[in-house]
């Protein structure tokens, strides 16, 4: 595979952003094998955001023929007060996070937890010398990467985040990072401070954060409005209805999407449309059936570009396309529910533990 295809792989949606794609083609001029990172807190049921759309990337860069590190970051969800704020059911929630991937596909990922990283010295004088190097006002601009709004208790180890997250990157030898768009500040800040340090400046791909399937408003934190538009309306473990987790039923998922939100000829903050370009036609010769009685058209067969001049000229109703995109859904994660069926015990600390942003 010459480098052109790979960094097409890499830039395939949902990706929105790489700073930069120059940088990004030395990389490969100068390395076979390429390091890329993500970093999840394993805090509840993962839903498309987490689990589709992250194991779509992943596959992505294993077939560009990057090494792959996932980083289960339980001690950055102990300290962000998830699942309680319990060690023990956050490490739970991780094994359960390496099953629902494995059952979307993806292999070939080295699966690293923080707990790990944090028992090296080296770890903690890389978060010192971050930590000497960027001001309080910077590191507040990176406090979104929480997912919390302003207003929600943040404590004075939530500031402790940013340059923990830093450290992570080089401590794991990273060179991409690879994460969504409510990480981009942070990302920016490792790439400021690692030549400052003696360590490099690792390449930043961020994906698009899938839309929930309901309106929400702004948490209304001082950065990009693009990037806060997105923090905010993002698919949440929270907020149920607004998000389709990996392991809803058939039913459950026709219910969501029925009820989602889906303006009739507008493409523009519309999450069914969201899922139908980042899921459905994200590579650029997939193509989408769309069924519907002879009435209202008949079944026809789309690219994305014919989707949206449909939909927005008004000759794609939005009840069709929910109901194609229900069944696509359904289908796509069959898989996942088939493993989990056979396997409940990964799935036991959800009912003893409520979830929290």
């Amino acid at each position: 595979m010459d480098i052109e295809e790979k960094i097409n792989l890499i830039k395939r949606p949902p990706t929105e952003e790489i700073i930069n794609l120059k940088e990004l083609k030395e990389l490969f001029e100068t390395k076979e094998h390429p390091i890329a990172y993500n970093g999840f807190e394993p805090s509840g049921q993962m839903h498309l955001g987490t689990g589709l759309i992250s194991a779509f990337k992943m596959m992505d860069f294993i077939e560009a023929g990057i090494k792959y590190k996932v980083l289960l970051a339980d001690w950055h969800a102990f300290l962000n007060k998830k699942m309680g704020g319990n060690i023990d059911k956050i490490k739970k929630v991780a094994e359960y996070f390496k099953a629902g991937w494995s059952a979307l596909g993806v292999n070939d990922v080295e699966y690293i937890y923080a707990s790990d990283l944090i028992a090296n010295e080296s770890y903690w004088e890389k978060v010192m010398r971050i930590s000497t190097k960027t001001t309080l006002k910077r590191i507040q601009r990176c406090l979104p990467i929480l997912g919390r709004t302003k207003n929600e208790g943040l404590t004075f180890a939530h500031l402790l985040y940013p340059a923990l997250q830093c450290a992570d990157i080089f401590e794991l030898e990273v060179d991409i990072n690879q994460l969504g768009m409510d990480q981009r500040n942070v990302n920016m800040l490792a790439r400021e401070v690692g030549p400052k340090l003696g360590f490099w400046k690792p390449v930043a791909v961020h994906h698009h954060l899938l839309m929930g399937l309901i309106l929400q408003e702004r948490m209304g934190y001082d950065v990009d409005i693009n990037i806060d538009k997105q923090i905010s309306s993002k698919q949440s473990k929270s907020k149920p209805d607004s998000a389709i987790f990996i392991l809803d039923s058939p039913d459950e998922i026709r219910r969501k999407i029925k009820k989602a939100y889906c303006p009739e000829k507008i493409l523009d903050q519309n999450p069914i449309y969201e899922i139908v370009k980042y899921i459905i036609l994200r590579k650029k010769d997939a193509t989408f059936e769309i069924k519907r009685k002879s009435q209202f058209g008949g079944d026809i067969t789309v690219t994305l570009e014919e989707f949206e001049r449909l939909y927005k000229n008004g000759d794609l109703h939005p009840k069709d396309v929910k109901k194609n995109v229900s069944e696509y859904l359904i289908k796509i994660l069959e898989p996942v529910r088939e493993y989990f069926k056979n396997n409940k015990n990964l799935i036991s600390v959800f009912k003893e533990e409520k979830i929290t942003r």
